[in-house]
C-alpha cells in the first residue's frame, strides 16, 4: 500500500495518484529516517497470574477500559501507540512528528497514567489496576510510512529494548526513566535517584531515576538565573513603547518573534520587572501545547491574576471574586465566568463575549497601567488570536501594552497577524552576537570550565538556550568533546522545526545536508532527480530562514546556497539513514567530479565524499592527491593528516600501504624541519 503524503489515504501500489485527493504518488517512496524519540512502556502488575483465573471475555472486559484510557493519555500529548502486547502498551513520542519536548511529553503521560489508574480503581473497586511504567530516550530508525494499526513496527533501536528493561525494573505504580530522558526533563519534573538497572544484554548497569511529579505547567521552561545578555536594544524598544502607550493612552500590540530557545520568555520576564518599577502591572498568560481544553486559556489566566482566583476554588467563590472586580456588573461577571470555563444561564454571542473581555481590560488598565503578556501564541486557538487583535484594535483611552511571544510558525497559519492594526510593532529576536554569546557562555562556565566557553558559544550559534544546555553538558562531563553530540533537548527542538516543513521541502533540505554547509541547485536537481519545482522549494527554505542563496558561486553557472545555521545542517544530516547517506555522498562526489577542476582543494572534498560513500579506492586516490598537493605547497602538517587518512583506509597487506607509508614519512620529516627552515630564512633576511 502507498500512503498519500497529503491526506494519508491508503492507495494500492499501482496507483500513480491518490484515490482520495488526486495528489501525485510518484515521489511517495518508502521513507526511513534516524530520529531521537522517547519510548513509553506501560505494563499492568500481576496481569498474567490474574488472567489465568478469568474467562477470555472477562479478560477483554478488564483490558478494554485500560487500553482506551492509556491510548487517550498518549494521544492527548502528541504521542502515538506503537503496539499493544497482552497488557503492555508501547507508545512513541517524536515520530512521525517531533514537537521539541517529546521526552517531557512522554514523562508527563506516564505520570498521568499512573495517577489516573488510581482514580479508575476508586470508581470501580474491582479493577485494582497497578502498573509499572518506563520512559527512555534515544536515537532510532523510524519508518515514517509504517502503519502500527496494521501491525507494522514504526521504530527500531536499542532505546526500545532498554525501555522494556527499565519497565521491568520499575516499582509498582512507579515511573522509571533513563539517562537521556532525565537530562532532557529534569527542569520540568521532580526525580528521585534509583538504583542502576542490571539489564540483560547490557555490558554495564543502566542508570535510572524515579519520576515523582511534574513541577511546572506543560510547555513552561524554568528561566535561567544567569544575567540577561545582549538584549539591551530590545528592552529599549519595549520601554519606549510602554512610555508611548502610557502617555498617549492608546493600546499598542508588540509581537516578539523568535525560534525556540532564543530568549522570548526571558526578555518578557526582564521587561515585566521594568513595568513594575514604573508603577505598572504585568499580567502573564500562556498557551499550552497540549492538555488545555480552553480556547481562551491564556486570557483566563489574566482574569485569575486580577481577581486572585485559584484553580481549586468552587464556582460560588469564583463568582464572588468576579463580582468584586466587575463592580457588581452581573452580565460582565457571567461572561468572564465563561472564559474561565464555568457554565452560565445567560446566552452570549461571540461579539458579546469579546466586548466583555474589552470591558474587563479597560477597567483593569484604568486602575493601573497594564501589560498583558500572551506567551507561546503559536500554540493558541484561532479564537484567542482573534480576541487579542480585538483587544489591540478596540480598547480605548487606557494605558495598555499587549506583548505576545511567538515562534515564526504562527505566520504560516496567520500571515497577516497584526498587519491591519494602526498601533502594532513586530520585534524579531536574533541570535546573540559572537561577543555576547561568549559572555553568556563564560558566565555559565565560570566555575572551573571557562576555557571551553569560546567553543561552546560557536557551537550554539547565538541561541541562549542552546548555550545553557551545552554548558550543562560540559560542566557535568568536563570537556567540550561531551558536547560534540547535541543534547537531546537541542536536537529535539531542531527536529521539530524540520518537521514543520512540507514533505518536499524537507526532502530537499536532507539531501542538501549531505553535500555540506554549501551546496548548489544543480546538485539538488540531480539528487532529487528532477528540475521542475526545485527553485520554488529552495526559495521556500530560504524564506523560512534555513538556507540562503549566495551572491557568488564557486562553480560558474551554478546557483550556490548555504545553510544559515550549522546546527540545522547537523540535525538534518543526522536524520538521513546510513545507507541513504552513502548513496547521496556518491552522487555528490560524481557531481563535483563533473563540475569542478582538479585541484588539491577539490581532491580533499572528493576524498571526503567517496570515503563517506564507502568507496575505498576512490577515497584513497583523492586523499593521496590532496596530500601530494599540500606537500608541494609546504602545508606539511596537512599533508601528514591526509596521508594518514588514506593509510587508515587500506587493509593490511595492501601493496599501496608501502608507497603511502614512504610518502607519509617524508612529509613527517619535512614537517619536523619546517621550523628550522623558517628560522634560517629569517636569519638570511637580516
Amino acid at each position: 500500500m502507498s500512503i498519500c503524503p497529503s491526506c494519508s489515504q491508503e492507495n494500492p501500489d499501482i496507483a500513480r495518484f491518490c484515490l482520495r485527493c488526486g495528489t501525485a504518488l510518484a515521489t511517495a517512496a518508502h521513507r526511513e529516517e534516524r530520529r531521537v524519540v522517547s519510548v513509553l512502556f506501560v505494563d499492568i502488575v500481576g496481569f498474567t497470574s490474574r488472567s489465568e483465573q478469568l474467562d477470555p471475555e472477562d479478560v477483554r472486559a478488564f483490558l478494554k477500559p485500560y487500553y482506551e484510557h492509556v491510548r487517550r493519555e498518549i494521544e492527548a500529548r502528541g504521542g502515538r501507540i506503537e503496539k499493544f502486547v497482552g497488557d503492555a502498551v508501547l507508545g512513541i513520542f517524536g515520530a512521525p512528528i517531533a514537537h521539541g519536548d517529546d521526552a517531557e511529553r512522554a514523562v508527563r503521560t506516564a505520570l498521568a497514567i499512573r495517577d489516573s489508574l488510581g482514580e479508575m480503581n476508586v470508581v470501580d473497586r474491582e479493577l485494582d489496576l497497578q502498573a509499572r511504567l518506563a520512559v527512555n530516550t534515544g536515537e532510532v530508525i523510524v519508518d515514517l510510512d509504517a502503519r502500527p494499526e496494521a501491525g507494522d513496527s514504526m521504530v527500531v533501536g536499542d532505546v526500545v529494548n532498554t525501555a522494556a528493561r527499565l519497565q521491568s525494573a520499575a516499582p509498582a505504580n512507579g515511573v522509571l526513566v533513563g539517562r537521556e530522558t532525565y537530562a532532557a526533563t529534569r527542569t520540568a519534573v521532580d526525580y528521585e535517584p534509583a538504583p542502576p538497572v542490571i539489564a540483560k544484554g547490557k555490558a554495564a548497569p543502566v542508570a535510572a531515576w524515579l519520576a515523582v511529579a511534574a513541577d511546572a505547567p506543560a510547555g513552561q521552561r524554568t528561566l535561567s538565573e544567569a544575567p540577561l545578555v545582549g538584549r539591551a536594544r530590545e528592552l529599549d524598544v519595549l520601554s519606549r513603547l510602554w512610555a508611548q502607550a502610557c502617555e498617549e493612552r492608546r493600546p499598542h500590540l508588540v509581537t516578539v518573534i523568535g525560534p525556540a530557545g532564543i530568549g522570548k520568555s526571558r526578555l518578557a520576564e526582564e521587561f515585566a520587572h521594568f513595568v513594575q518599577r514604573e508603577g505598572g502591572r504585568p499580567l502573564r498568560g500562556r498557551s499550552a501545547p497540549y492538555g488545555d481544553s480552553s480556547a481562551y486559556g491564556a486570557f483566563a489566566q489574566h482574569i485569575k491574576q486580577v481577581a486572585e482566583i485559584f484553580d481549586n476554588e468552587s464556582a460560588d467563590a469564583v463568582r464572588e471574586k468576579l463580582r468584586r472586580v466587575t463592580d457588581c456588573d452581573d452580565e460582565l461577571r457571567d461572561n468572564l465566568a465563561l472564559f474561565l470555563g464555568f457554565e452560565t444561564e445567560r446566552e452570549v454571542d461571540r461579539e458579546g463575549l469579546f466586548f466583555a473581555a474589552r470591558q474587563f481590560v479597560e477597567q483593569t488598565a484604568r486602575k493601573q497601567p497594564t501589560m498583558l503578556v500572551f506567551e507561546d501564541i503559536h500554540w493558541a486557538d484561532t479564537s484567542l488570536l482573534d480576541l487579542i487583535e480585538v483587544l489591540s484594535s478596540r480598547t480605548e483611552d487606557v494605558r495598555l501594552l499587549i506583548v505576545v511571544l511567538t515562534r515564526p510558525e504562527l505566520f504560516a497559519d496567520r500571515p497577516a497577524w497584526g498587519g491591519g492594526l494602526l498601533s502594532a510593532t513586530a520585534l524579531s529576536l536574533e541570535p546573540l552576537g559572537a561577543g555576547e554569546a561568549l559572555e553568556l557562555a563564560t558566565q555559565l562556565l565560570a566555575r572551573g570550565a571557562g576555557e571551553y566557553a569560546a567553543h561552546l558559544a560557536a557551537t550554539a550559534e547565538g541561541n541562549p538556550f542552546f548555550i545553557e544546555e551545552l554548558a550543562a553538558v560540559v560542566a557535568e562531563r568536563g570537556s567540550t568533546e561531551a558536547a560534540q553530540d547535541l543534547p537531546t533537548t537541542i536536537r529535539s527542538i531542531l527536529e521539530a522545526r524540520l518537521d514543520a516543513l512540507e514533505p518536499d521541502e524537507r526532502a530537499v533540505l536532507l539531501d542538501a545536508s549531505v553535500a555540506g554547509k554549501v551546496f548548489w541547485r544543480g546538485l539538488i536537481e540531480k539528487l532529487q532527480n528532477r528540475s521542475v519545482g526545485i527553485g520554488e522549494l529552495l526559495g521556500a527554505l530560504e524564506a523560512r530562514g534555513l538556507i540562503r542563496r549566495e551572491a557568488v558561486s564557486r562553480i560558474q553557472g551554478e546557483q550556490q546556497y548555504s545553510f544559515k545555521h550549522g546546527l540545522i545542517r547537523q540535525v538534518a544530516y543526522a536524520s538521513v539513514p546510513r545507507a541513504r547517506r552513502r548513496e547521496r555522498h556518491a552522487e555528490v562526489a560524481r557531481f563535483l567530479e563533473e563540475a569542478t577542476t582538479e585541484t588539491g582543494v577539490s581532491a580533499a572534498i572528493l576524498a571526503y565524499h567517496w570515503n563517506e560513500a564507502a568507496d575505498v579506492d576512490r577515497a584513497v586516490a583523492y586523499f593521496t592527491a590532496a596530500a601530494d598537493h599540500a606537500g608541494r605547497g609546504w602545508a606539511k602538517e596537512r599533508a601528514v593528516e591526509l596521508y594518514n587518512e588514506a593509510f587508515r583506509l587500506l587493509p593490511e597487506g595492501d601493496a599501496r600501504r608501502r608507497t603511502l607509508g614512504a610518502k607519509r614519512a617524508v612529509a613527517f620529516q619535512a614537517l619536523y624541519h619546517v621550523p628550522d627552515a623558517a628560522s634560517l630564512a629569517r636569519r638570511a633576511e637580516q
